[in-house]
């Protein structure tokens, strides 16, 4: 039977679904028992990785234009949504207590910014089909920490709803990007583009990746 994109999109997340012990951080963000000043440092993380993917998001759509336009079209869809994400950033950056002269000295933790490394590397060296699934692989995941963080910065930290429209955004189903995402995938198997075992690769990293991400947060940032 001939694979479909929707079957490879459902078994491949399924696959690279995260252990729950692999994130530390959001279990304690959950219930209220994480310090607000590993918030602060969560929020300014994401100052530096947002602008990083977008650009790399950019970069992918411009080499995919014209032998993958599926995969570009899901490419620039992601970069429009990092610029729409980045505008919000700043409201959650005030509640966690973080002025303009600690954002402008904060030194990045090397373990979150891997994640944005990786996928920059996959701008400059991955195949687009292959980038897509590995992607939304990973996006299962995030978009189910983000859905977790807004509610307990609701209930346990008294942040307001601007505060969390950050993760709000990311915790929301996106039915245009799951479908431009089976678009490319599709695409890719008809024209022999897509590499599962290259995808699947990238993806088990992505995920590792921000495991990675979440447990350096655990360390002190201030």
């Amino acid at each position: 039977m001939t694979r479909t994109a929707r079957d490879l999109l459902r078994t491949t997340t399924t696959r690279l679904a995260p252990d729950p012990r692999a994130n530390p951080l959001v279990p304690r963000i959950a219930d209220g028992t994480a310090p607000r000043t590993t918030l602060a440092a969560l929020a300014l993380e994401q100052s530096w990785v947002i602008p990083a993917d977008r650009r790399a998001f950019l970069h992918l759509a411009e080499r995919s234009l014209v032998t993958a336009p599926e995969a570009a079209a899901f490419f620039r869809s992601l970069a429009e949504g990092e610029a729409l994400a980045e505008e919000l950033l700043p409201s959650l950056t005030q509640a966690c207590g973080v002025d303009e002269a600690t954002a402008a000295s904060y030194e990045p933790l090397a373990g979150c910014q891997t994640y944005p490394a990786y996928v920059a590397w996959l701008s400059l060296n991955g195949s687009p089909a292959d980038v897509v699934l590995a992607l939304t692989a990973n996006f299962s995941a995030w978009g189910g920490y983000c859905a977790t963080i807004s509610k307990a910065l609701r209930v346990h930290y008294g942040f307001t709803d601007e505060a969390c429209a950050f993760f709000d955004f990311f915790a929301e189903p996106s039915p245009e990007l799951d479908r431009a995402a089976t678009a490319a995938v599709q695409a890719g198997l008809d024209a022999g583009q897509l590499n599962e075992s290259l995808a699947h690769g990238y993806g088990r990293l992505l995920q590792q990746y921000e495991a990675m991400f979440w447990s350096a947060l655990e360390e002190p940032a201030f």
